[in-house]
């Protein structure tokens, strides 16, 4: 099946400038042609885009999509004064626990449709919400059902059972619990922060997953600066996500580094902390990626152009660099090369949008812009 698109008004590509009057060819789920309308080839079943935008597909590359529970009192209470803590984290794993595998999945795949219904097309889950064996190897087993970005993340918060012995917990996570989860994952996370984990435990914890062939990733710098950042460079993390208070050594590092830091502007949006300048992060030199981070505590969105949005209104991104950041960003986060561009070979992930320009993701904010969405080039919405 060759489906074209045609009379696209303007075509982000990621690998060069916007096209003009464009049209793109999907074929067995990859793109097979990308080119001036009047030079398309022929196809089984023509999509007219009228003169519209197309994009890549979103690359959401932070999202804690399984879990129970809903956090909407805890919102209310900080949008009345109180401060955002990690502790609150506990709460959804005690929901989470009591949850049916088939409870946490139909949920899940809501959040997935929800997802695709806006643009993204690949999503990365972490677990976090079970801190315990059985309930970990169920997270991390539920999300490998719906995406190969599967990320371990047994070292959330410490568990209640556990609060006065956290390294007895860090050993539970690096034994049986990465024992169980490791089949299931790709990626091994911690949070790296006050209130969570120390640099020391985080070292153990991202030196036992890479040992089982997991690739590291890192939660850091979300509440305040700290060592994680260095850490996360110096062991060849893929990504560190957050950053949002960042020392000049931080930026320095990563400037230097293959590791691309994500930024989550739904999570200040939702906790009222500084937003992070993306604009000095850029000009440094710094691979940033925008992500969603879907949890019920501090980010409960699932949409990429809300965060693009935020980025463009508060963290001083320009509307093609968040672009960039949402879709190519997210890729390099992941280590994908197949995702995140319009190019031949790569994957058919692209989104139709309500509107003649990318300009208008952050120009309407709210708005639903998306027409129809393609992953491997299946229409998903």
């Amino acid at each position: 099946m060759r489906t074209l698109i045609t009379n696209i008004g303007e075509l982000t590509t990621n690998e060069g400038p916007v096209l003009r009057d464009a049209a793109v060819l999907l074929e067995e789920g990859l793109i097979s042609w990308v080119g001036g309308a009047d030079e398309a080839p022929d196809a089984d079943a023509i999509v007219d885009a009228d003169g519209r935008a197309v994009i890549p597909g979103f690359v959401d590359s932070h999202s804690h999509l399984v879990f129970a529970g809903d956090r909407a009192a805890e919102f209310e209470a900080r949008m009345a004064g109180q401060k955002y803590a990690a502790g609150g984290i506990r709460s959804t794993v005690a929901a989470t626990r009591a949850a049916t595998d088939d409870e946490l999945r139909a949920r899940l795949r809501g959040f997935i449709d929800e997802m695709h219904a806006q643009g993204t097309t690949t999503v990365e889950i972490k677990s976090g919400y079970g801190l315990d064996v059985e309930t970990e190897e169920r997270l991390v087993r539920l999300a490998a059902e719906v995406t190969p970005e599967v990320t371990f993340l047994g070292a959330h918060v410490v568990p209640v059972e556990y609060v006065d012995d956290p390294d007895g917990y860090v050993d539970l996570v690096i034994g049986s619990m990465l024992e169980a989860c490791a089949p299931h994952a790709k990626w091994i996370d911690v949070f790296c922060e006050t209130g969570a984990f120390t640099v020391e435990q985080s070292r153990r914890v991202l030196e036992a997953g890479t040992a089982r062939g997991l690739v590291p990733r890192v939660h850091a710098s979300q509440l305040g600066p700290g060592a994680g950042v260095l850490l996360a460079v110096e062991l060849g993390a893929a990504s560190i996500d957050h950053g949002t208070y960042l020392t000049d050594a931080d930026i320095e590092a990563l400037a230097g580094s293959d590791t691309v830091l994500t930024l989550l502007p739904g999570v200040e949006f939702s906790t009222r902390q500084p937003y992070p300048d993306a604009r000095r992060l850029i000009d440094a030199g710094v691979t940033v990626a925008l992500a969603c981070d879907t949890n019920p505590g501090s980010s409960f969105t699932s949409s990429m152009a809300f965060c693009i949005a935020v980025a463009v209104r508060d963290m001083g991104m320009t509307p093609a660099e968040a672009i960039w950041a949402a879709t190519a960003g997210g890729a390099r986060a992941l280590r994908r090369d197949d995702i995140g561009v319009i190019a031949p070979g790569r994957r058919a992930d692209l989104v139709l949008l309500k509107a003649p320009t990318r300009i208008h993701l952050a120009y309407r904010p709210g708005v639903p812009l998306v027409e129809r969405v393609w992953k491997d080039g299946v229409q998903v919405a």
